[in-house]
């Protein structure tokens, strides 16, 4: 086999980000047909919610595509101009439970009540429903708490499976057939984790100058922080009964 990527380089890869990008499943239907029908939030606000991983970023890049909008960090909110924030027809604030100090806070509260005065759309993300955000400015609680929110289930394996190819597709590779589903039963629940893999076996794929596959994916893999346990099977079946090491 010929390989044309020859050298492991740290090159900056871009996600696919696109409406038809995402995978949606059983746990994610739902918020997906709230984010498309965004021209009907209630007052024009949506809180996003669930665990790390189950694709909020994608799902707040979707909608600000399709509304005109922008999306910010919380943790940079504080430093935003927010006339020119509360002039657009929507923003997304990313990561809206980890506001970091009562700066951000205050500029959240006044983004909220800016919006709503210009009609402006708000989507917040968060890991849990906005009224367990550890939010201290009492005005800013009251209006989170009244948020409709959409929820995002944890990925199920085939969920896992499937994000684990658009990973490796992201990267121009197309590795061996069952690697994904090999990694998505053995990897966390988490796509920075799964991102990480996926580089990690790139990598290795790249120096060794071998397509992607589960032998190498095991020994790039072993001991590194989530995947400890492929330490403890030195040799397990794969799915045509092979013992692969």
């Amino acid at each position: 086999m010929t390989l044309t990527r020859q050298i492991p380089l740290d090159l900056p890869v871009r996600a696919a980000l696109g409406r038809e990008d995402f995978l949606v499943s059983e746990g994610n239907a739902l918020a997906v047909a709230q984010i498309d029908g965004w021209r009907d939030w209630p007052g024009r606000r949506l809180a996003l919610v669930g665990p790390e991983g189950a694709g909020k970023t994608h799902l707040a890049a979707v909608w600000a595509q399709e509304a005109g909008a922008r999306v910010i960090r919380a943790d940079a909110l504080a430093e935003e101009d927010l006339g020119q924030l509360a002039a657009l027809s929507g923003v997304a604030v990313e990561d809206a439970d980890r506001l970091a100090d009562p700066a951000a806070e205050r500029a959240l509260f006044h983004l909220h009540n800016r919006l709503e005065a210009a009609g402006g759309a708000l989507l917040l993300t968060g890991r849990e429903a906005p009224a367990r955000w550890p939010v201290a400015l009492p005005d800013l609680r009251t209006r989170l708490a009244a948020l409709p929110v959409a929820r995002i289930a944890e990925p199920d394996d085939a969920l896992t499976e499937r994000l684990v190819e658009k990973l490796f597709a992201d990267r121009g590779v197309e590795p061996e057939k069952g690697l994904a589903r090999w990694l998505a039963l053995r990897a966390p629940r988490d796509h920075r984790a799964l991102a990480e893999a996926v580089a990690v076996i790139d990598r290795a794929a790249l120096a060794a100058a071998q397509k992607p596959h589960r032998r190498l994916a095991r020994r790039a893999l072993a001991g590194r922080p989530g995947f400890e346990h492929l330490l403890d099977a030195e040799r397990e079946p794969d799915e045509d009964g092979d013992a692969a090491p």
